[in-house]
């Protein structure tokens, strides 16, 4: 049981009783300490009992669906990470997910392997530490801090709210200032694996970090698109 409770502990929430088995024997096979839930009410109680890793979550639930479990959970302040599943395949339905603040999207029917690998990735996220095992100092690009070890983030001595994904995009920006990075290789950093060039996970991600950290219209921008190639985080001359 040690073995499988270090690997982390997950929530699979779904009200297809077939998703949700199979799901659950493929993830304790991965080693992973799993729960399950069928409806909304059942998942908030469920992340009410005990600390998660890790929330896999159907749209389509009854009692309370999965993007209002996901909303409730952002409100209390939970920032599991959540991993959507959902059969509808339209980037509005994508983007009310990631809206209500979930981690990452997965449209059914999906690959088992596809899953893991998104499931590893959320997990794989930890608090930076130093050789010596201190904790890393907080980050500066301008007037952005970003604290690695705290995941907190501050712009202008204001301090800036933002989702798990959120801020591993940022962090990565921060640790490469002034460095153009791909597409591919932001996904494969962020998430683990490659979206495709139809993808708009990334172009959403962004567009909510610019809104957060700009939102004070006197405050420069931070985030620059390199049109065919990816983005890049570089101050404006005078920050």
């Amino acid at each position: 049981m040690a073995a499988m409770s270090s690997a982390g502990r997950l929530l699979i929430a779904d009200d297809d009783r077939a998703i949700r088995d199979s799901l659950e024997r493929a993830l304790q096979l991965e080693g992973y300490e799993v729960r399950t839930a069928s409806d909304g009410a059942q998942t908030l109680a469920a992340v009410h009992a005990e600390p998660l890793d890790l929330v896999v979550l159907d749209v389509m639930m009854p009692s309370v669906d999965g993007l209002g479990v996901c909303r409730v959970m952002r409100a209390e302040g939970d920032r599991t990470p959540i991993l959507m599943l959902t059969a509808r395949v339209e980037t509005s339905d994508r983007v009310a997910g990631l809206d209500a603040g979930a981690d990452d999207y997965l449209p059914k029917p999906f690959e088992l392997e596809e899953l893991l690998a998104r499931v590893r990735a959320l997990l794989r996220r930890s608090s930076p530490t130093l050789e010596d095992g201190r904790p890393e100092p907080p980050l500066q690009v301008g007037d952005l801090y970003l604290d690695p070890a705290g995941r907190r983030v501050w712009r202008g001595g204001r301090e800036v709210d933002l989702s798990k994904t959120e801020f591993d995009l940022l962090e990565l920006l921060v640790r490469n200032a002034g460095i153009v990075l791909e597409h591919v290789t932001i996904y494969d950093r962020i998430w683990g694996y490659d979206f495709g060039p139809e993808s708009k996970n990334l172009a959403v991600y962004i567009s909510y970090l610019r809104r957060k950290l700009e939102s004070d219209p006197q405050a420069p921008p931070l985030i620059q698109t390199v049109r065919g190639v990816g983005y890049t985080l570089r101050p404006q001359d005078g920050q």
